[in-house]
């Protein structure tokens, strides 16, 4: 077993704790492809839970495709690029000044690029488009990357709060449509019980959850966020990500000039 490392250690106990479990089961169960510790896992089967994935009506229609930049997703990328769809990935960590890349397999083919390494965070980073969270247009299918998952549709990511603190911003600007779903690609070992996960008003339930074996519709009873939780967002998130405070002034600069025409909606796309 390697040595257990866990970078986002402290932010919230009870889910530090379940991450711990779901790691360790990974690993000490022959699952895990690499070490798991402090990362969205990438597993054995990923390629069937992507298939998976692939059968639902929703990616069958879907034109632009948002996934999140991890191992364990690879399959699913590579298969939208190969199905024409316009793919979003965003900057691992958000470390760069922005944040995310748009992938074209139409310019993809012209310039001799392979879908198979374009799906991977190494190379996509280097050869997409960058993109501005405004320059980005509304998703029709929207991958989360998770940690451990429930039958309800709760999760929980690697403890960094990047994928809330995205579709938090992606909700502001309306980019998640109501027929978008959210969803993502697991190992079996990665579902828990329902009341292993409690999920927080920022946090962003799924639709829709494949493993290697299953492909889960929660129906889950969980509202969907409205927007950011700005008081939430840790100071090492703001130290690190570049354009995340003037990213925040623009929105609430835009919500506020908005606020005496049009009051935010409060309701869930449920």
């Amino acid at each position: 077993m390697t040595e257990p490392i866990e970078r986002w250690k402290g932010r919230n106990e009870t889910k530090d704790a379940l991450r711990r479990c779901v790691w360790a089961d990974l690993e000490t169960s022959g699952a895990a492809v690499d070490s798991p510790w402090s990362r969205i896992p990438n597993y054995v089967g990923a390629e069937e839970a992507a298939a998976r994935l692939t059968t639902l009506p929703a990616w069958e229609a879907a034109r632009i495709v948002k996934s999140n930049p991890d191992p364990a997703q690879i399959p699913l990328r590579r298969r939208a690029l190969e199905a024409g769809k316009i793919l979003y990935a965003p900057v691992p960590e958000l470390v760069k000044p922005f944040p995310f890349v748009e992938l074209d397999p139409e310019d993809l083919a012209r310039r001799g690029i392979a879908f198979a390494d374009a799906a991977r965070s190494e190379v996509f980073v280097e050869i997409g488009r960058p993109l501005d969270f405004r320059a980005m247009k509304p998703m029709d299918f929207v991958v989360v990357g998770c940690v451990a998952v429930t039958r309800a549709g709760g999760r929980t990511g690697k403890g960094g709060g990047f994928a809330d603190l995205e579709l938090g911003i992606f909700r502001e600007l309306g980019l998640v449509p109501d027929h978008a779903p959210i969803v993502t690609t697991v190992h079996d070992v990665q579902v828990v019980d329902d009341e292993r996960i409690v999920m927080l008003a920022h946090d962003q339930p799924l639709d829709w959850i494949a493993t290697p074996s299953a492909l889960i519709e929660t129906k889950t009873p969980y509202p969907d966020p409205t927007g950011v939780a700005w008081d939430l967002v840790q100071p090492d998130q703001y130290a690190g990500i570049p354009f995340l405070a003037d990213l925040r002034r623009d929105l609430e600069a835009a919500a506020a000039r908005r606020r005496p025409l049009s009051p935010p909606s409060h309701e869930s796309r449920r």
